[in-house]
């Protein structure tokens, strides 16, 4: 095996076992063991465990933001990028199980990047971008944006994880609830929310 395709078969084990075990549950030795190579190759090629979960995570960080970034700049209506949004986070659900596994796992202590939350926030800020200009063509206070952008993203995200487990619906009809929910409570939306609380 040369070093290159050394390195690709341990990212490989490593994204196994980070998705079975989580980080905290996986060991070198077990990532060796699993690629029957001796330890200090694992640590020549990634300096430990820490780096190898890094390259695992920022290539599936990278892959599913390139399908959600894909589909959100597509021509279609707004509808339209909402719904190929959905799709996206599901299609990457579906294809890299693993991956979406390690993701939505807390990162390990001291890191900064690559958990599921700041991932949610890159993606919520490119949805603003979309909300705020259907806010401004239906006549809605466009500053309101970001918090739209959190409360759709948050919604796809957390029922791709439901979905995950689930398996009960099938992707497009999953999608298509989803689109449901939130285009035709968007298309309600009132110019001032307030709570009705107060008699």
């Amino acid at each position: 095996m040369t070093g290159e395709q050394r390195r690709e078969q341990l990212i490989e084990v490593g994204r196994k076992l980070f998705a079975e075990k989580g980080f905290e549950g996986t060991t070198v030795e077990e990532i060796a063991h699993k690629a029957d190579v001796s330890k200090p190759v694992v640590y020549e090629h990634f300096g430990g465990k820490e780096g190898l979960y890094a390259v695992v995570v920022d290539r599936e960080i990278r892959m599913l933001l390139d399908g959600i970034t894909t589909a959100l700049t597509a021509e279609a209506t707004a509808r339209g990028l909402v719904e190929r949004a959905a799709l996206a986070l599901l299609d990457y659900i579906e294809g890299s199980t693993d991956g979406f596994r390690i993701l939505v796992r807390d990162s390990p202590p001291g890191q900064a990047t690559g958990s599921f939350a700041s991932l949610i926030s890159d993606i919520a800020t490119q949805v603003e971008h979309i909300l705020a200009d259907e806010f401004k063509r239906k006549k809605l206070d466009p500053k309101a944006a970001p918090i739209y952008a959190q409360m759709l993203v948050g919604m796809v995200a957390l029922t791709g994880q439901w979905w995950l487990d689930s398996r009960k619906f099938k992707k497009a009809d999953v999608a298509a609830h989803l689109v449901n929910l939130s285009w035709n409570g968007l298309a309600g939306l009132e110019a001032k929310p307030r709570l009705r609380l107060d008699p």
